[in-house]
């Protein structure tokens, strides 16, 4: 039956992809974006669509609307821009976030929190399961989005135990794909932007850092089929499980563009963790949720967005 659903963050990276996703299982979609990071060309091609509604609006300040499902993408993913306005970051977290819950309270819907695997900080457990409780600095200059969204679960949780709210709660790894926005420091798309503009590839430290890559497309399949799981609200790790370290990407998104970029090294930033891959036991046992891009044909996809998008 189609539902009427709240993508928050509805133009971002992710979101977009979640509103064309769930427009085609038929249901009515909401997408409210402050257009910070999220951007307008992301979902031109739906607004054509009866059943599509795009609301400017800024979650840090309430709204009411009638909803049967909330995702709460809301939030800038990269450091680059959580760092350039950390205070507006922690508030999207923390205010947000009550918002959200709020709304999802008073219409009895189901709310779904796009966590992160940065509530994990630089992990001192490898790989990282659900029940780790992390080792992040709380005074750096990440800690807006980690304390932000370690914050935003410990919310989702008490209105949970304290109002009975019907929440679900997701910790998303390093995702990649078309969409992402060519200067936002993430690894992905700075090495495919350097390659395709023939610039040297920029590796901060030496390169030996892992960190594992998600399609876009395999972790809508787990957003989605987590919102409509029973019986289990999470935490769960959604990502990919193979690892990489960040020199072997470099090299693959060289040899994939064709470049003549060379690789330079640079000093790593503040508290930049080591290796980060998820433990998916628990969404391969509760999802049954098992992703099936592998690295080389989903950089091969994003390549081809970015030489469009550059072009244009």
């Amino acid at each position: 039956m189609a539902k009427r659903i709240l993508i928050t963050g509805g133009a971002g990276f992710i979101g977009s992809h979640l509103c064309e996703r769930l427009l085609a299982e038929g249901n009515h979609v909401i997408s409210l974006d402050n257009f910070h990071t999220g951007r307008k060309e992301n979902i031109q091609h739906l607004l054509a669509n009866p059943k599509f509604e795009l609301i400017r609006h800024d979650i840090t300040d309430p709204i009411k609307l009638e909803v049967d499902q909330i995702y709460n993408m809301a939030c800038p993913a990269s450091p680059v821009h959580y760092q350039h306005n950390a205070i507006k970051t922690i508030k999207t977290n923390v205010l947000g976030m009550t918002n959200m819950l709020g709304l999802a309270k008073r219409v009895r819907g189901r709310i779904l929190q796009a966590s992160t695997s940065e509530v994990y900080g630089n992990p001192l457990e490898h790989p990282q399961t659900e029940s780790y409780w992390g080792n992040v600095n709380p005074i750096g200059i990440r800690s807006c989005y980690d304390e932000g969204k370690r914050v935003a679960e410990t919310l989702c949780f008490d209105y949970h135990r304290q109002h009975k709210t019907d929440i679900r709660v997701i910790r998303i790894f390093n995702t990649y794909g078309p969409r992402m926005i060519p200067d936002d420091g993430r690894v992905v798309s700075n090495f495919i932007v350097q390659a395709i503009r023939g610039e040297d590839i920029t590796i901060y430290g030496d390169g030996s850092q892992t960190r594992s890559f998600c399609y876009v497309d395999d972790l809508v399949n787990g957003i989605i089929g987590m919102m409509n799981t029973e019986n289990f609200i999470g935490p769960v790790n959604l990502g990919n499980d193979g690892e990489f370290t960040v020199k072997e990407l470099a090299e693959l998104v060289i040899k994939e563009v064709g470049s003549k970029s060379k690789i330079i090294y640079l000093p790593l930033p503040q508290d930049d963790p080591a290796r980060r891959k998820p433990n998916l036991s628990l969404a391969k046992e509760k999802l049954n949720y098992v992703p099936t891009v592998p690295l080389l044909d989903g950089v091969r996809k994003t390549i081809e967005y970015f030489k469009k998008s550059l072009n244009t």
